[in-house]
């Protein structure tokens, strides 16, 4: 798998990641850059330097700010492995269901590293998964998050329920987020970008919370109803 981009490739380095070499441009003279040489020097990690029409041709994205590295695939995390020392010792997990925009994917790992999430889990199906896109747009928050990907999230919803995880969706037609409970072992559910979260997951609940609209336009993009959601529960739980 190719991370693309400075700010990336910066972080993929701070979190010890496997990296089989990083390719850079020749010429990238600015101080952030040759810091971040330095950075990758020292980790040990191989450096190539490049002309500009070789970058363009390994890039995947057209954006990679005269950094690539090149790594081994995505690790994920089993589910059990989110539960392991929790901040506060209470749970703060994130659930995706049917999230297929590999964008909001990367908005929403990046809103859950900086909320400081125990962990995320998306699904195998119906659902993008971590790829060169992904860490582009979660800046490299992907590397600082623990996400588990199952074949089954209704089974995974079970395993929290078990394990005292309250899940919620978020979701029209229920009780409004800012006067709900969000403090202690918790997971929010966040449906897909057309199809909100499905109906049988949604049973599979304890309850459902609902951002209030204002508007004509009675939904929001996911990574937006991410960020809104994930946030009152972080003010409720400081």
């Amino acid at each position: 798998m190719k991370i693309e981009g400075r700010n990336a490739v910066a972080e993929a380095v701070r979190s010890g990641k496997t990296i089989d070499r990083v390719m850079v441009k020749n010429g990238m003279r600015d101080e952030p850059s040759r810091a971040l040489v330095s950075a990758i020097k020292e980790a040990g990690i191989k450096v190539h330097f490049v002309d500009k029409v070789t970058m363009d041709g390994e890039s995947l994205t057209g954006k990679h700010q005269g950094f690539i590295a090149f790594v081994t695939d995505y690790r994920y995390y089993e589910v059990e492995d989110l539960l392991k020392d929790p901040k506060n010792n209470a749970p703060f997990i994130v659930v995706l269901d049917g999230i297929e925009d590999p964008h909001n994917l990367g908005s929403v790992i990046r809103v859950c590293e900086c909320a400081g999430v125990d962990g995320l889990i998306i699904g195998k199906r119906r659902s993008a998964a971590v790829n060169e896109t992904v860490m582009r747009i979660s800046e490299g928050s992907a590397n600082h998050l623990k996400i588990a990907r199952v074949g089954n999230v209704n089974a995974a919803i079970d395993y929290l329920k078990k394990n005292g995880v309250w899940v919620y969706g978020v979701e029209i037609g229920g009780e409004d987020i800012y006067k709900a409970d969000l403090t202690g072992p918790l997971a929010l559910v966040i449906g897909g970008e057309d199809t909100g979260v499905n109906r049988l997951t949604k049973e599979k609940c304890d309850k459902v919370v609902t951002i209030p609209m204002f508007g004509k336009v009675n939904s929001l993009n996911a990574s937006v109803a991410a960020g809104v959601a994930v946030y009152e529960a972080v003010r409720q739980r400081l």
